[in-house]
């Protein structure tokens, strides 16, 4: 059975047998319960990298290494379409370890903006998947294109700029001011609309009767997905707030 991915950064088939017992299947419910854990795993990471990463050096090495090992992960389990929950969980562990630090260093700077970007995280989220259950928003092939498209150039853009600040510049866009603002504000909706592609594929691959450890890929391109948003809704409030 060849499916395409749900991962929102990059779109590659998903091969997977197909389940002739329907009792032995993946289901809504299983892919829901393995993104909680995703989740869970995340946070529990995030909360003890703010904790116990404070001092200015390991602050500094866990962002960088964080950042760097989480994108060869994600590519590494996106392109070898890797269903093995530690693995996965690896990922969330290292996500963690970078929202943590770099939530608390805004959290001092701006009191409540990790509760706003949260609260607006999954706010988007739950719009999102209103929008998609009523129908008003489908993951058609040319959706599908352009959303992807968008999201790409703005992951390549971000390694730009990535790379840059290691010499101390960074890129207008990725800056506060208009500019800065206005970008952010297009990858939040890019990011939501993401959403959409990973609800058709969970629902796809639930009525191809796919096996059940798929679910792990399925949870681990909406953890990538909710992440994306919440720090782009994060930058976006750190933007305006200054």
């Amino acid at each position: 059975m060849v499916m395409q991915s749900s991962n929102p950064v990059l779109t590659r088939p998903i091969e997977a047998p197909v389940v002739v017992d329907r009792r032995q299947s993946l289901t809504l419910d299983g892919v829901c319960g393995r993104t909680l854990a995703l989740i869970a795993v995340t946070v529990v990471a995030a909360a003890a990298a703010w904790n116990l990463l404070q001092a200015p050096a390991w602050t500094g090495i866990a962002v960088i290494g964080s950042t760097l090992a989480g994108l060869v992960l994600a590519l590494v389990i996106t392109f070898k379409q890797i269903t093995n929950p530690l693995v996965i969980s690896g990922y969330a562990v290292l996500q963690g370890v970078f929202l943590g630090v770099v939530s608390r260093e805004l959290e001092q700077q701006f009191p409540g903006i990790v509760v706003q970007a949260v609260i607006g995280t999954f706010g988007v989220f739950l719009a999102m998947a209103a929008l998609y259950r009523a129908r008003i928003l489908r993951a058609t092939k040319r959706f599908t294109q352009v959303v992807t498209g968008a999201l790409v150039g703005i992951v390549l853009l971000s390694l730009v700029d990535l790379a840059l600040r290691f010499f101390g510049h960074s890129l207008p866009i990725y800056q506060a001011g208009t500019l800065g603002v206005l970008f952010a504000v297009l990858c939040i909706v890019v990011g939501a609309l993401t959403f959409v592609i990973d609800f058709d594929q969970v629902e796809r691959a639930v009525a191809a009767g796919l096996p059940p450890r798929y679910g792990w890929y399925l949870a681990f391109g909406m953890l990538v997905g909710l992440i994306f948003l919440y720090w782009q809704i994060l930058r976006l409030l750190s933007y305006v707030r200054r």
